[in-house]
């Protein structure tokens, strides 16, 4: 007699080969040096004497040749002419799909993420809930499993039947199209105190641009940087990205950010910034530079505040990821946020990419009138 079922194969784990198994090393090492690729190998080399990842056969010479023919690194001749190693856009690819991993299938592991708009209806994106048929409703959305359901508790077996009554569908969302500019502060802050906060911040960006490119691609997202001033980068230049010598003009990066958006045809528009510390400079209309780093400059403060203020009248949220955990300057985000009726997350980098996830997956699934 011929057995019936299913017959399951044991599990066996996919072994890396030595290339691969030091290539995930060196992506995950790169964004910490801004693209360095001479750094970055010193510190797989700090890594080999300490952990044994290479054996005689497979060198980190043997690596770096391959790395170079199988198209991850390029030589560049610098001005003074000089030869130097580079890493390709096959690279900084890469590095954006190990980001979205790393983030986004955090968030599908933990099962959060789930979260559902205010509003539902007509869409195209099932929301997992069940409601009564209401006249209108797509055919295709009926439950077929739960309205039978229904039919046979309200009949009985004997005397099926299926009335209008019964019906059941499958609730769906709303989803639109969304602009959103993501500002990352590149104030020397940002490294202060040994503490590197602007790799999570790179990285964050570099997800949320794999995201959207691979699976909303009608969304935008443009990214700008902000200190002393501001300015766009492409998303190709985030493994670069560095801090440096600056102050914080919060509202420099407001500017540029409306800016931005003004020009999006799209209806939905959003700000997410990445912050870890206070406005402390201005650019005055002659050129020259305010700067204040001690405590909040109810001058510069203000004008933050008519930023948020202006920014809410042209329909457009303002979401702030502040680092920083001072009771002074979360008062001061508070009220930002007040003036803007946005939100704002306090965190700390470990959360930062799961909370702009679900902030981002929230907001497109709702219209922002």
């Amino acid at each position: 007699m011929s057995k019936s079922g299913y017959i399951f194969t044991p599990f066996h784990e996919e072994k890396k080969g030595n290339f691969d198994r030091l290539f995930e090393i060196f992506s995950e090492i790169i964004p910490h040096t801004s693209g360095d690729v001479y750094e970055a190998l010193d510190w797989m080399k700090t890594l080999d004497d300490e952990y044994k990842l290479t054996t005689k056969e497979y060198t980190l010479d043997d690596f770096l040749e391959e790395l170079k023919e199988r198209g991850y690194l390029k030589e560049e001749i610098k001005p003074d002419g000089k030869g130097s190693l580079a890493i390709t856009e096959k690279t900084e690819r890469v590095i954006r799909k190990n980001a979205l991993d790393q983030i986004f299938g955090k968030i599908k592991k933990s099962g959060q993420g789930n979260h559902r708009s205010k509003k539902s209806g007509q869409g195209d994106e099932m929301t997992g809930e069940f409601r009564d048929f209401q006249f209108g409703d797509s055919l295709e959305n009926i439950s077929i499993t739960e309205s039978l359901k229904n039919a046979q508790i309200n009949n009985g077996i004997a005397d099926f039947r299926l009335t209008e009554q019964d019906l059941v569908v499958e609730d769906t969302h709303h989803k639109s199209q969304m602009s959103t500019v993501l500002m990352i502060d590149i104030s020397h802050s940002m490294i202060l105190y040994g503490e590197d906060r602007i790799t999570p911040a790179k990285k964050v960006a570099m997800a949320l641009a794999e995201l959207i490119t691979t699976c909303y691609p009608k969304d935008t997202l443009d990214i700008i940087v902000f200190g002393n001033d501001a300015w766009p980068i492409k998303i190709k230049d985030l493994p670069y990205l560095q801090v440096g010598p600056y102050h914080t003009n919060t509202v420099a990066g407001l500017e540029l950010a409306l800016d931005i958006l003004r020009r999006k045809r799209n209806t939905n528009k959003q700000i997410f910034m990445i912050t870890d510390g206070k406005p402390s400079c201005l650019r005055m209309p002659d050129g020259q530079y305010y700067k204040n780093s001690n405590g909040l400059d109810q001058f510069i403060v203000e004008k933050c505040y008519n930023m948020a203020a202006k920014s809410r009248k042209i329909h457009i949220p303002i979401t702030t990821f502040m680092i920083a955990q001072d009771p002074y300057l979360q008062a001061f985000i508070e009220e930002f946020t007040k003036s803007n009726k946005g939100k704002a997350f306090y965190t700390g980098l470990k959360g930062l990419g799961e909370m702009i996830f679900h902030d981002y997956e929230t907001n497109r699934k709702k219209r922002i009138n």
